[in-house]
């Protein structure tokens, strides 16, 4: 907050001319925040106000009232900030000074309106959400205003409760009035508690508060006097305020909260001014968490409602109500504040301004929230723009001579009611009390788990034994199979030579078909020869007719002779039939194979002689028909040996193709016999497929078992490579290049300047390192090495944390780690290892990836400043703390993360590894207080930054101061460019001046060994005026 004040000045003293120069009797001590709220009402009246009057209408007398307000429509908005306005009576000092004058404001309560006059002709009226007179009762007024916010956050929603106004307007008698003697005078604090406390169950709910106040931008526990300057800590997901360093108290009943109460307000800072006999000096804060169980029928309601949660856990509802007092707003010329009193005054109004700022901004919709500006606007985040159902009192005064004061507190009411808030309700399940009952059905499940792993065990023993057996028959049943495959090979032989003989005879009968053939395509060129004397024989048709009919009668016995030839093709074909069933049968039944095939041939055999025979018979036929043919060719020749061989011709055509249908038929016959030993013979192969797909399966198994084997112990030997190539040093891992780059940036990395003096010797080992890990890496690869980083083994656990460090220490495997999750894995080693020597790796590694500037956004993001933090904070070995500041130094080199670094207690941490006393480790912390300073003053520079370093909250300055003359050259380097970066920013001028440092930075600039130093010191000295003022002369 001081960077805010400081930036301030120059706007503060340019302002209070202005004042003085406009308005006399104004002293230069002018109010920051009604100077605020007057800017932004003359910028609401340039938009809401009506266009000025003419000349005319000036100097009429009669009075004028314009409205500065708009009528609401989200009135019913339960999510809209509730404005009241309550006016004090007059005093004893208004009778006095006022007695000539009238009031500056008139209420309208039935309108809810407020008229604000600004002289006797004219006025502006305002509309709010309730309006309370001076004859306000307290209980009137806590009903309308804070009621219904309790009652709300008796629902489960958040609520805040605010009084602002002028000092001296009644803000602590409207909500913090104890009304001991008076119950009627009860503020809003105590009956808002007497609500609480009426409408919970003791039995099932809780009530807790905590009572603090913001005294010059410091936190302190009312409750707790001796807690000061207590942290806020902001929830990076929820957004949610809170604060672990204040007292929580249970409250029983609403004795024990009065008796609170009565501590809190005993404790708190009040003084005696001009304006109020006791003015607060402090913003007041009582903060009330519920804790209520949800009723059993509303918890059905809700799990009706969401269909995808089935079980019946218990629901609580948590809530928080903020009773906020502010400090009164206040002219320095009117309370006549001087001393601590105007020390306090200022920062009173610097912090009612940052919430006048943050007021504007919401009512202005502006995509920029100022809430960092004062630790007040962070504590009342959820009452102005957040999810909390706030109400607002502005409390004012009837005294003309207040009158800017009472229109900047009416204006800042005015803005608030245009904040909408969205109120949410908090539910979660009570894990509490499921956690109690579980515990009960653990035991008795542990109990089960024993029993069934016994079971197991017995069932286990059976399964094995079985296992055995199986095995056993397995071996057995193989070796039959493998005997019988090899019976059914030889059998496969001797078929084959047999389907060769076979095949052989087909072919002979073959050539037998193709003469036959021969014969018949000679007779039908003997048919052509007749048809050419068709022509001279149609004198002899009717021998002609007498032969045909002779012919006719040979004909059909011709076709009755064909018609038993098809009997006998049928019995073949059946006989067909039967050797199909015998092909059957001899896959069922590989053991009567071979009878079965004999027959088969037999029958064949027989076959292939009928049909021979067959052949024969019609061989003969034709020879006798050709006899007679020739006889009856000569009696023909008689008549005419032309028509004679007409008649022959006709007779032999007929004959042929009767012949040539029967030698068809016997061919097709020929046909079917080939094709079924053909399918009889694919038979047989696809059994012997059967019989090898089994034996592969079998040499599957086998190279499976062998390859599971074979992969076991690869990962063994690469174990042992491990355990053999990783380095063993504790100091191997570090980055070598960090060292070398010490001489180049001002900006030092990770390590230390002894580094550079290393022996050859020691460097050829280094290189040898540095070559065996990354054969290493090329053979087993960076995501095996990752990987192993998660096993249960604590020694491949650091042998494999050492070589990813190594490896880190290389620009160019850094990405590849990174990508293959080697960060996360890293910082699930600092969160959950105890081994000191992983702790100490795994810090070294984290810092060598912290030299690149995209890792150390990804190392803040994941919460690595936190790991760090608390990895030095539980360990007192040198070694692991050299790695964890080196770490944290290479993040302070990166300005961006300065907040995030501050917040984590990053900073804290760095500060107070410096307890082990080690050299090594205060080189470290020196170079991180470098590098964060260099970083800040390059900020400043370039105007990025402003304001007095975040250095100084954690006493990094008197650190400096204390060991600005070490022994060690390198750690007393570093110390001196951070007091020279530290004197470049003027508003940490007071600090250098008031601790001694500027006679420091004096003997710096005289003194140092290094000459760049000596000219920078002198640089600051010149350039910054207050110490130039603290010299003198020196200079000139």
């Amino acid at each position: 907050m001081a960077t805010t004040s400081s930036g301030l000045r120059p706007a503060q003293r340019a302002e209070r001319q202005r004042i003085t120069q406009q308005q006399q009797g104004l002293s230069h001590g002018g109010n920051s925040l009604t100077r605020s709220l007057n800017n932004g009402q003359q910028s609401i009246r340039s938009k809401d106000t009506k266009p000025p009057p003419s000349s005319s209408s000036r100097r009429s007398v009669t009075p004028t009232s314009r409205s500065h307000s708009r009528d609401f429509d989200d009135d019913n908005d339960p999510g809209r900030v509730r404005v009241a306005v309550r006016l004090r009576p007059k005093n004893a000092g208004d009778l006095l000074s006022d007695a000539d004058f009238a009031d500056c404001v008139e209420l309208q309560p039935e309108l809810k309106r407020l008229k604000l006059r600004k002289n006797n002709w004219s006025s502006e009226s305002y509309k709010f959400d309730e309006v309370f007179t001076e004859t306000a009762s307290q209980k009137r007024l806590y009903e309308v205003v804070a009621k219904p916010v309790v009652e709300s956050v008796l629902s489960g929603y958040n609520g805040t409760v605010m009084a602002y106004g002028q000092t001296g307007t009644g803000k602590t008698f409207t909500l913090g009035r104890l009304g001991k003697d008076v119950a009627s005078e009860r503020g809003i604090m105590v009956r808002a508690l007497e609500d609480i406390v009426g409408n919970i169950s003791i039995a099932s709910d809780t009530v807790e508060v905590s009572y603090l106040q913001l005294y010059m931008e410091s936190i302190q526990d009312l409750l707790a006097p001796e807690k000061t300057n207590i942290h806020i800590n902001e929830d990076p997901k929820t957004g949610e305020v809170s604060l672990p360093g204040a007292v929580t108290v249970k409250i029983r009943d609403l004795d024990h909260f009065l008796e609170l109460l009565q501590i809190g307000e005993a404790n708190r800072h009040a003084s005696n001014t001009k304006l109020n006999t006791e003015s607060s000096r402090s913003h007041a804060i009582l903060m009330v968490s519920i804790r209520r169980s949800v009723p059993e029928k509303v918890q059905d309601d809700i799990s009706s409602q969401d269909k995808k949660t089935k079980s019946n856990l218990p629901v609580v509802r948590k809530s928080k109500l903020l009773i906020v007092d502010l400090a009164g707003s206040e002219r320095l010329d009117k309370s006549g504040s001087e001393g601590l009193l105007l020390e306090e005054a200022k920062f009173i109004n610097l912090s009612l301004t940052s919430l006048g700022k943050c007021i504007n901004a919401l009512a202005e919709n502006s995509p920029h929230i100022p809430t960092r500006d004062s630790k007040l606007t962070r504590l009342l985040r959820d009452s102005f723009g957040g999810s909390a159902r706030t109400s607002l009192i502005i409390t004012i005064g009837p005294s003309s001579r207040h009158h800017a004061e009472t229109t900047s507190t009416i204006m800042f009411g005015q803005r608030a009611m245009k904040i909408v808030n969205v109120v949410k309700l908090k539910e979660e399940f009570d894990y509490e009390s499921l956690c109690r009952k579980l515990d009960t059905q653990v035991d008795h499940l542990t109990a089960e788990i024993d029993r069934q792993q016994k079971l197991r065990e017995s069932d286990k023993y059976d399964l094995e034994k079985q296992l055995q057996d199986c095995q056993d028959s397995f071996h057995e049943t193989r070796k039959n199979l493998v005997t019988r495959s090899e019976f059914l090979e030889k059998e496969n032989i001797r078929l084959e030579l047999d389907m060769k003989d076979i095949l052989a005879e087909l072919n002979c009968q073959k050539d037998h078909n193709s003469l036959m053939q021969d014969k018949i395509a000679d007779l039908e060129m003997c048919l052509k020869q007749s048809k050419q004397h068709q022509l001279e024989n149609s004198t002899y048709q009717k021998v002609l007719g007498d032969t045909t009919q002779m012919y006719e009668k040979k004909i059909a016995e011709l076709i009755k002779q064909l018609e038993v030839e098809r009997a006998r093709s049928e019995s073949a074909e059946e006989q067909l039939d039967a050797m199909k069933k015998l092909s059957g049968d001899l896959q069922k039944l590989i053991q009567q194979h071979e009878m079965e095939n004999s027959k088969y041939q037999k029958a064949l055999a027989d076959t292939t002689q009928m049909y021979e025979k067959k052949i024969m018979e019609l061989t003969k036929q034709l020879e006798y028909e050709h006899t007679r043919f020739e006889g009856a060719q000569e009696q023909l020749d008689l008549v005419n040996k032309l028509l004679t061989d007409y008649k022959n011709s006709m007779q032999e055509q007929e004959e042929i193709s009767e012949l040539r249908l029967k030698l068809q038929e016997m061919h097709q016959l020929y046909e079917s016999t080939v094709n079924e030993l053909q399918s009889l013979k694919a038979e047989f192969k696809d059994q012997i497929q059967e019989k090898e797909t089994i034996i592969e399966e079998l040499y599957a198994v086998k190279e499976k078992l062998s390859a599971e084997e074979k992969q076991r112990k690869t990962i063994e030997h690469e174990l042992v490579k491990l355990k053999k190539g990783a380095p063993e040093g504790d100091k191997d891992f570090e980055d070598k290049k960090s060292y070398m780059k010490e001489n180049i940036r001002e900006i030092s990395v990770f390590g230390t300047s002894a580094s550079l003096n290393k022996s050859g010797p020691l460097r050829e080992t280094q290189s040898a390192q540095r070559a065996t890990i990354a054969k290493i890496c090329e053979e087993v690869g960076i995501q095996k090495i990752i990987q192993l980083l998660t096993s249960e083994d604590s020694d491949v656990q650091i042998h494999a944390v050492k070589v990813i460090a190594n490896l880190a220490a290389e620009d160019v495997n850094q990405e590849k780690i990174v990508e293959e999750g080697g960060l996360d894995a890293l910082l699930t080693m600092l969160r959950l290892s105890q081994n000191a020597t992983i702790l100490r790796v795994a810090s070294g590694a984290i810092a060598n990836l912290a030299m690149n500037e995209m890792n150390q956004g990804l190392i803040m993001s994941r919460g690595g400043a936190q790991l760090l933090a608390k990895t030095a904070s539980k360990t007192d070995d040198p070694q692991t703390l050299r790695m964890v500041a080196g770490a944290l130094a290479n993040l302070c080199g990166n300005e961006i993360l300065h907040t995030m670094l501050k917040e984590d207690e990053g900073i804290k941490a760095l500060l107070g590894m410096v307890r082990s006393g080690n050299s090594d480790v205060i080189a470290q912390v020196a170079r991180g207080m470098a590098n964060f300073a260099k970083c800040e003053s390059r900020a400043i520079v370039q105007g990025n930054r402003k304001g007095r370093s975040l250095l100084m909250e954690d006493g990094a300055l008197e650190w400096l101061m204390a060991n600005c003359n070490t022994a060690s050259a390198s750690t007393r380097r570093h110390i001196e460019l951070a007091l020279c970066h530290l004197a470049q920013n003027e508003d940490n001028a007071k600090d250098f001046t008031s601790s001694g440092g500027l006679q420091e930075l004096q003997r710096i600039s005289m003194e140092s060994s290094r000459e760049d130093i000596r000219n920078l010191a002198k640089k600051m000295l010149k350039s910054n005026t207050v110490f130039q003022g603290e010299m003198g002369s020196v200079w000139q």
